[in-house]
């Protein structure tokens, strides 16, 4: 008999059975893989970007609407916490650009060998290869798996999305929490590259575009935005700002065949402040051409396509462009329309949009409102973020909270 086990061996789950176990708990730690940990070491390309500097409110802003969710757990662990958590496992980070937060040595792996030295060192039972087959609560919870049934007073799912399924996620977490009584909002791929109409898209692919803004160009949608680089691909587009804003966009593409987007492709620059570059860039070299003003703000395969779309020599003198090209060109490079038909689903994705209704788990102690005893954590619960160290301190920190138990101390 446990006090607690630990359904999923990532961050959240981790996180969970430390807290539990440093209030002096017996805790069973349950992982399906045959080692733990598998998704974190390979966030953020093994560099594992463990949090941010964001304030707490400015933090939940990034979550949108449900971020408001993460307030109380966030007063309990913000990324002072985790920064102090990982110091008292030996593991130093810093943050080199003032914002996102690594590890020192920029291994996910010193991570993980420090958490399962700290799960060695604290008593914590690990069973690996243990996929659970069964799941019941009657006087105490029992958890059935190929390698027996366990029975504990609480029970934490810390399972995850279906995000990376190459690293085993396949949704487990949400059919346990149905046995149990749960209800799950519909599940969306999130974080993963698009793909659009525009097939001139596979001739850019070589260059980065920093600071492109994109937007949703439909009106009732039209607060949708990010900006963030952008990489053209063969299929369509990826890079940071697109994994961001494939959170909005998955849902919309399933209600409707294509989602158009207008990009501004200079930095967020306006008309006004576009004719202004281009009368300095003119200033200094008069007789420049189209193809030198672009390259002053565009890689030049983009420059290549832009000329095509506008019928326009790169040769060709700017100041002898007709106005009506000049005016074209501006609304192209400040809003380019890209239109999104489809993505790789689950496959390419690498968190999940949706999870367990939030409305019932008690978001002081992440403890299920329908269920005495059980609780969950990380990305297999209603909420997601950007890059950017967002869903991992959400991960470490609602696994502490939940690990507590229903102690509400600070």
């Amino acid at each position: 008999m446990y006090d607690l086990i630990v359904i999923g061996g990532g961050a959240c789950g981790i996180m969970g059975a430390i807290s539990a176990a440093r209030e002096g708990k017996k805790v069973l730690l349950l992982e399906k893989l045959s080692h733990i940990a598998a998704k974190l070491k390979a966030t953020g390309g093994g560099r594992c970007n463990l949090t941010n500097t964001l304030p707490n409110e400015s933090f939940m802003e990034k979550f949108g609407r449900d971020g408001r969710f993460m307030r109380d757990v966030l007063q309990r662990f913000d990324h002072r916490a985790l920064r102090e958590f990982m110091d008292s496992i030996g593991v130093a980070t810093h943050a080199p650009d003032g914002f996102r937060i690594f590890p020192v040595g920029h291994s996910s792996q010193t991570i993980i060998d420090a958490l399962r030295a700290e799960m060695e060192r604290l008593g914590i039972t690990v069973v690996t290869a243990a996929p659970v087959t069964a799941l019941s609560k009657e006087e105490y919870f029992t958890v059935t798996t190929p390698k027996g049934a366990f029975e504990a007073h609480h029970l934490l799912i810390a399972t995850g999305g279906m995000g990376y399924p190459q690293l085993g996620a396949e949704g487990d977490g949400y059919r346990l929490a149905a046995m149990l009584g749960h209800s799950v909002t519909e599940l969306f791929p999130a974080m993963m590259p698009l793909s659009t109409e525009e097939k001139w898209v596979s001739e850019c692919r070589a260059d980065t575009l920093p600071g492109v803004e994109l937007r949703v160009d439909i009106k009732k949608y039209r607060k949708l935005k990010a900006v963030g680089d952008l990489i053209f691909t063969k299929e369509g587009i990826r890079g940071p700002v697109v994994l961001d804003f494939s959170r909005e966009i998955t849902p919309l593409l399933h209600s409707m065949e294509r989602v158009p987007l207008l990009s501004n492709l200079v930095r967020g620059r306006n008309r006004e402040e576009l004719y202004g570059h281009i009368k300095a860039q003119l200033a200094k070299e008069p007789g420049a051409s189209l193809s030198d003003i672009l390259a002053s703000l565009i890689p030049g395969s983009l420059a290549t396509v832009i000329c095509g779309m506008l019928g326009a020599e790169p040769a060709q003198g700017y100041s002898k462009l007709p106005g009506v090209l000049k005016e074209q060109l501006i609304d192209l490079l400040i809003t380019m329309p890209l239109t999104i038909t489809g993505h790789d689903g689950f496959a390419k994705a690498m968190i999940t949009r949706g999870g367990i209704s939030l409305k019932e788990i008690d978001p002081k102690s992440m403890e299920s409102r329908l269920v005495g005893g059980l609780y969950f954590c990380g990305e297999v619960v209603d909420i997601d973020g950007p890059c950017g160290g967002y869903n991992l301190q959400w991960s470490f920190a609602s696994g502490f909270v939940a690990g507590q138990l229903g102690n509400q101390k600070q």
